[in-house]
């Protein structure tokens, strides 16, 4: 069996690039979640004050509490717009795919690139929704639930059909784990220093993923 290739696209932003934090054209909103972004994956949510937020926006710090009550408010709205954005992908990664192999590479491929084209809010996203207030962290964790359960799904289905070869039970979430730690680990490690670019990285997840599975065999 042929492995497939990723479908090309574009991938969707849900902030502009780091270092437009005082784009004028911006909203005062969007100016303060790209500098929330930025300071939060640079420095952590402990460690970043809201006057660095503020800053980063063009803004005094009392400009922050106009719109967000605190800064555990502007990690949720952060968290949440993310993880939303992140879910839509999926979705659309496994409607262009006509086999579960087809949808497991643009899953791979498409949110892997997404993780490097967004890496400062990837990072949020990833690893430091644990500072949000319980309440806030339900939500965000039914959503990552939400994007496992559509990972888990197409490898259901590509067992069922004889595509997939690992020992997948319904509902066990194994192999689905494994493999988006493949892609959120992208958000560690990404610097634009590095010379790959996203759909490089994403084709090698993608076909590090197929052959976890055993597709081909």
């Amino acid at each position: 069996m042929r492995q497939p290739t990723p479908t090309p696209r574009t991938t969707p932003r849900t902030t502009p690039p780091a270092g437009r934090t005082s784009d004028p054209d911006a909203s005062t909103v969007e100016r303060l979640l790209q500098a929330a972004a930025q300071a939060f994956a640079d420095k952590g949510f402990h460690a970043t004050t809201t006057r660095d937020i503020a800053s980063g926006a063009g803004l005094s710090p009392a400009g922050v509490y106009v719109h967000f009550g605190s800064k555990e408010e502007l990690l949720f709205a952060l968290s949440r717009s993310g993880h939303e954005s992140a879910l839509r992908l999926l979705r659309s990664a496994i409607a262009d795919g006509d086999t579960p192999a087809e949808q497991l590479s643009n899953v791979m491929a498409r949110f892997s690139e997404w993780h490097v084209e967004q890496y400062q809010v990837a990072r949020v996203v990833q690893y430091e929704h644990h500072h949000l207030t319980p309440e806030h962290h339900a939500d965000v964790l039914a959503l990552r639930k939400e994007m496992d359960g559509l990972v888990q799904a197409v490898l259901e289905r590509g067992v069922a059909d004889g595509t997939f070869s690992v020992a997948e039970t319904a509902g066990s979430g194994a192999t689905a784990l494994a493999l988006l730690s493949i892609v959120v680990d992208v958000a560690r490690w990404y610097s634009p220093t590095i010379r790959r670019s996203p759909a490089e990285i994403g084709a090698t997840n993608a076909m590090l993923a197929l052959r976890l599975v055993g597709a081909g065999r």
